[in-house]
């Protein structure tokens, strides 16, 4: 429940490589003006970036922050503590994460786990995170369950320490272990310690990552339990903010009754910290199971106040952040020294850091890149941006921040806003500040700033292929005689349990209100799907296609996602840099992709800006150039993100179990190679846009703020004449399901080398269809078995075990197959006692140990309560919108669920769990390191293939 650093340059670069990069033309940042140029009037942005809060203090010196929002029937809960990693004493590094997760664990007055009362709420959006200055927790609940949601806030910030005992500390202390373990095994996963120990001096509170060491966690004792809360959770030390559907006078007399008796405690003071800087430049060379090299450079630099922040976070969005920025420009586009780039500001309460990077091309000397990364960089620093380029930041940032204001909370709603600005800066205000600056920057204000920072030493990080230099840092056993209690010693700790503060009761339920869909019909014949949102001023467009991957060919897998890839690089009348500087002038996001039923478009458009972003999107679909140099160098970009996918956990075995349910010759069975992708040509291109991207073949889903009959008038002024090609419809051929009949109840290990952890993912083919009314019964039954957190596999081997950070169960529904998985990382020591477990609760849920009444009544109120939260956004309706398509749904299809809900029982939910599932058919994929974890499957009595991790 940690947030870890985004590696960006380091790891995600190379991990999200298969999605392909906008590319660009020459160096073109002459100092001219054209007619777009003036692009959107920041000032009318700005004013619509707003998150009115009213703010009251108790008695006690809670701080509470209240938004009105209005839009649905729910509430978001934040409450946000002013203590993170940062202010850890030496020795503990860790500990503040690990707390957080004790905090899920039950309190005194609410003893049983967290998630059961979030999940009796119906909370959606809920979570609890640590980092550098903050420990976070958050839910978004629907309205009559508000007061329940402050009941339980307040219990665990008043009256905790009952409730933790030698157990759950221990539990806990292995499943942060866990956790550390699956980050740390990722390709990539080991540098970010290595880069805060060199920037950051001895004894700087920035010094060591929230997860904390091994050594650290295994050391944590009760008494640090007790002394950490003490120190750190009293109200005084808190802001809590609610944001949704409740005013500050109705928000006052609750937060009164919760929170009111809760006694002062002592404030912490933020560890103070400068902003360090290296006697001279620093070059690590690091080696691990990378797809390619990749180069990154990082500066310290100031914090969230600091005033050259934001000219710092336009500034990297100029050189290497935003699809039209220089670095994508030259070293991807024009020179192809690079198969992607980054650049960055990571901000802190005290310090940032802002990094730089890039992804070598397979034959190109590192050298020659760094050289090009420096002479751009030197460039920018010495000639300063122009003003269009600071202008496109300025407007794609603001663009997207409107759009995201639908989201009370979140990660990164509402509610987190206001309680970052609050705790960090003193101020909840703190991003209409922030919006204030960039409507004002100037090119001049960002030159100087990258001039003052960015001239520094830095730190240059390599990380290549190879095998993995560092050794694990394993955890202690738990441990000594002493602690190790007997299960009847575990049982008679005590837990105090006063229930002086019983939980209000919840007496309605916040009832679903999807959007009244409309149609209409274009000129070319499409269908238009309609909703009307008026929360943000903002429109949503999906242009969808019956294609997707299971019209690939089967001697051409990865055609589909290369083509889609390719309409974006350029049009007949547009460059691929084009493309991009008119988005970002336009403040529009457009993207192109599929699954694996469908290849879509999808436009999200400030409304004011509609004509203009629709014109843009028509070149993208109806226009696209296919040209052969963007083509090969997107091949280049896709061969790199197989190959990421090739060496890590999840992409290895995600790749591996389609072919294994499927066979590599049907839908949904192939997998894109690196032999595969190499030989589609342009002819390839254009064939299936020909064949399967065409009018005939498509439908349109949009929601706004503007009319139907706008919308459609707008559409039509695109679209209207657009014709199918005289060349046949394209289409799939599903015989080949039916053929294939894969062989369950076996085990296939790849060998992943050096790994701490394996991870298991397990699946078969199940009798289901996702348009069977039944489906709703299945569903819900899982929930049960895997669908959640209080689910009974992550129950047993994350909070029982402590084997695992999480193990999840659930359906993949396609159109014409619908695959049951289980998955999840475990301790690579105890690999073979996971597998064993997952089957034995599988088979026992099937047979005698069925939907339990507690099940039931918590899965259904979950499933009821959880419907106001799950649309709260457009996106999210958008997405339900097109899955109605898919299925045949009706268009009240998610208002009709509450009456399903409440019908269904123990018997319904078994009799639908047992007729879709048979644990005797999955197939077991295991990644991980062979010499520890074949000896361990060899005992479980199934047929093991060991295969080697393949790099090609």
């Amino acid at each position: 429940m940690t947030h870890r650093f985004a590696t960006a340059s380091l790891t995600a670069i190379a991990l999200a490589l298969a999605a392909p990069l906008t590319p660009a033309l020459a160096d073109n940042h002459a100092a001219t003006t054209t007619a777009t140029e003036a692009g959107t009037d920041l000032s009318s942005l700005v004013s619509q970036v707003a998150i009115p809060y009213e703010k009251f203090q108790l008695e006690n010196g809670l701080t509470v922050l209240v938004h009105e929002d209005r839009k649905a029937p729910i509430v978001n809960v934040t409450v946000w503590y002013n203590v993170g990693s940062k202010d850890e004493p030496e020795g503990k590094t860790g500990f503040a994460h690990l707390f957080e997760h004790l905090m899920f664990n039950g309190s005194e007055n609410a003893p049983n786990d967290y998630f059961q009362y979030l999940s009796e709420m119906g909370a959606t959006d809920y979570n609890g995170t640590t980092w550098f200055d903050r420990t976070n927790y958050f839910q978004t609940v629907p309205r009559p369950a508000l007061e329940r949601a402050l009941w339980l806030e307040s219990d665990r910030m008043g009256y905790l320490l009952g409730a933790v005992t030698q157990e759950k500390l221990d539990n806990q202390r292995g499943v942060v272990q866990n956790e550390k373990r699956q980050g740390d095994n990722q390709p990539g996963g080991l540098v970010f310690y290595d880069v805060l120990r060199t920037l950051f001096p001895e004894g700087h509170p920035y010094r060591h990552e929230a997860i904390g060491s091994m050594a650290d966690l295994d050391s944590a004792s009760m008494e640090d339990v007790r002394t950490w809360f003490r120190e750190n959770y009293g109200p005084n030390n808190a802001t809590l903010v609610l944001a949704g559907d409740i005013s500050a006078a109705e928000a006052r007399p609750l937060v009164e009754k919760w929170f009111g008796p809760i006694a002062r405690g002592p404030v912490n003071d933020p560890a103070q910290a400068d902003v360090p800087t290296l006697a001279e430049p620093v070059r690590k060379v690091f080696k691990d199971q990378v797809a390619a090299t990749s180069v990154t450079r990082y500066w310290p630099v100031e914090g969230i106040t600091g005033k050259d922040r934001i000219a710092l976070d336009v500034g990297t969005s100029i050189l290497g952040g935003l699809a039209s920025s220089r670095m994508d420009e030259v070293l991807v586009r024009n020179e192809q020294l690079a198969v992607g780039v980054s650049s960055g500001n990571s901000t802190f309460q005290r310090v940032g850091l802002l990094s730089v990077g890039a992804t070598l091309k397979d034959g190109v000397e590192l050298a020659a890149l760094e050289a090009k990364i420096d002479e751009v960089l030197t460039k920018m620093i010495a000639e300063g941006p122009t003003e269009d380029e600071v202008r496109r930041a300025v407007t794609s940032n603001l663009a997207r921040t409107i759009r995201g204001l639908e989201q009370v909370g979140g990660f990164r709603g509402k509610a987190q806003t206001l309680a970052e600005g609050e705790v960090l800066a003193g101020d909840p205000a703190l991003y209409a500040r922030e919006f204030e600056a960039l409507a004002t920057i100037t090119p001049a204000d960002v030159q100087a700033a990258m001039k003052k920072w960015m001239t520094r030493p830095a730190l240059t990080v390599v990380l290549e292929p190879g095998e993995r230099d560092a050794i694990y840092e394993e955890a202690a056993s738990v441990a000594s005689e002493e602690e190790n209690a007997s299960e009847r010693d575990r049982a008679a700790e005590t837990i105090t349990v006063s229930l002086e503060r019983p939980a209000p009761a919840i007496d309605s339920v916040a009832k679903l209100d999807f959007p009244d869909i409309q149609r209409a019909t274009l000129a070319n014949g499409m269908q238009v799907t309609y909703a009307q949102r008026n929360a943000v001023p903002a429109t949503y467009v999906t242009m969808s296609f019956n294609a997707g991957g299971a019209a690939d060919p089967v001697d051409m897998q990865g055609l589909q996602s290369l083509t889609m890839g390719l309409f974006e690089e350029g049009t007949a009348a547009l460059s691929s840099q084009e493309i991009a500087e008119e988005r970002e002038r336009l403040g529009v996001s457009i993207s192109a992709g599929g699954s694996s039923d469908r290849s879509s478009f999808t436009l999200s458009a400030l409304s004011a800006n509609l004509a203009p972003s629709l014109d843009l999107f028509r070149q993208i679909i109806r226009e696209p150039a296919f040209n052969q140099a963007d083509l090969d160098r997107v091949k280049a970009q896709t061969i790199t993100g197989i190959r990421a996918q090739m060496r890590s956990p999840q992409g290895i075995a995600s790749r591996a179990i389609g072919t294994e349910l499927f066979g590599p010759a049907a839908p949904y069975g192939g997998v894109s190679t690196i032999e595969s992708v190499s030989s589609i040509t342009r002819d390839d291109l254009i064939a299936f846009k020909d064949s399967w991207i065409r009018p005939d073949n498509g439908e349109v889903f949009v929601i706004s703020d503007r009319p139907l009959d706008e919308i459609v008038s707008a559409l039509n002024a695109a679209f209207g004449s657009w014709t199918a090609p005289a060349t046949a419809k394209g289409t799939k051929d599903f015989a080949a399901l039916a053929a294939s009949q894969p062989e369950g109840n076996r085990i296939v290990l790849i060998n992943r080398p050096n790994s701490p952890q394996s991870f298991i993912l397990g699946a078969q083919r199940t009798g289901l269809d996702a348009r069977d009314p039944a489906w709703v019964d299945f569903t819900n039954a899982n929930n049960a078995l895997g669908g959640n957190f209080l689910a009974r596999l992550n129950m047993n081997l994350r909070e029982t075990k402590g084997w695992s950070y999480g193990v999840r169960g659930g359906p993949q529904a396609f159109e014409n197959a619908v695959v049951y998985a289980i998955s999840g990382g475990v301790q690579a020591d105890r690999t073979g006692d996971s597998i064993a477990e997952m089957i034995k609760e599988t088979r026992e849920f099937l047979t005698e140990k069925g939907v339990t009444e507690e099940e039931l009544t918590r899965n259904v109120a979950a499933e009821i309560g959880e419907l106001p939260g799950s649309f709260e956004t457009s996106p999210a309706v958008l997405g339900a919108m097109q899955s109605n398509a898919l299925y045949g749904r009706p268009d009240d299809y998610y208002e009709t669920l509450v009456d399903r809900y409440e019908a269904q029982t123990r018997e319904s939910l078994d009799a639908a769990a047992r007729s879709a599932l048979d644990v005797d058919d999955f197939v077991w994929i295991v990644v991980g390191d062979a010499t520890k974890v074949a000896p361990q499957l060899e005992q479980l009595g199934l047929p093991v293939e060991v295969r080697e991790m393949t790099g090609e």
